[in-house]
């Protein structure tokens, strides 16, 4: 079955969606099945693998809303090796629709099980906050949480409040859910704080921040207005590389784990 991982941060800009597509596509090119979950309303995710999140018809807005099954709406990407689960503008209003509903933070946790066994990998960018479907991506994440932290002051500020929810979470729906590891994004070498900033966290998370530091990059900027992850567009750029090594060390780490 499928390891399932949900990337969350509630603060937005930190770097949550280029981790979520790198990372899915540098494990599929290493030889990984993946499936990418686009839960973001803002449909970043889907919009940066070429796909025009206006023409998507279902997406995992049907899968929440209307029990679909996740594995009827999947687009592939050959050249990629990876599926995805997009988004539309129609998600916006799911986190109404989800309220009435029963067993409503369950609802991707079930949608999933018809397609997570096809896949090694299972990558959920959730958008940024704590609502009822950022809830349902935290629950389907059978095997943990990725948190990506930017390297400033201001992204240490909501790291507690993730905690306590991901705890509450725990307590309440899913009681296996750990915190995977944190990646640590936009580094600048050049700036002191940045350095600061990745102690703290190491500080506060012993053992949980992975060692791979993803680097400010101007490829990693512009990959998403080509469609394609930086796997496809500048691999050897230092985004490139550094996402590559993220995906081994993941790999590593998880068969590690498994043994």
């Amino acid at each position: 079955m499928a390891r399932i991982y949900a990337l969350v941060n509630q603060k937005g800009g930190v770097g949550k969606t280029t981790t979520a597509i790198n990372l899915s596509a540098y494990l599929a090119a290493l030889g990984q099945r993946v499936l990418l979950v686009d839960l973001d309303p803002q449909a970043n995710a889907t919009s940066s693998l070429g796909v025009d999140k206006n023409k998507v018809n279902g997406g995992v807005y049907d899968t929440l809303i209307n029990d679909g099954k996740a594995s009827d709406h999947l687009l592939h990407s050959p050249q990629l090796k990876l599926a995805l689960l997009p988004s539309s503008p129609a998600l916006a209003g799911a986190e109404v629709e989800l309220v009435g509903m029963l067993a409503r933070e369950t609802q991707l946790k079930r949608a999933l099980a018809s397609a997570e066994s096809n896949y090694d990998y299972v990558i959920i960018d959730c958008p940024p906050s704590l609502g009822l479907i950022t809830l349902n991506g935290l629950v389907a994440a059978k095997n943990g949480v990725i948190i990506p932290v930017q390297c400033e002051y201001l992204a240490l500020e909501g790291l507690g409040q993730l905690s306590n929810t991901i705890t509450r979470v725990r307590a309440a729906l899913s009681p296996n859910l750990v915190i995977r590891g944190l990646v640590m994004t936009m580094y600048d070498g050049r700036a002191s704080l940045a350095k600061q900033v990745v102690d703290e966290v190491r500080k506060h998370f012993p053992g949980k921040v992975f060692g791979t530091i993803i680097p400010r990059s101007v490829r990693l900027a512009e990959a998403p207005s080509h469609g394609l992850p930086i796997s496809a567009y500048a691999p050897s750029s230092p985004g490139g590389l550094a996402y590559q090594a993220l995906a081994e060390e993941m790999l590593k780490g998880d068969s590690k784990n498994a043994s």
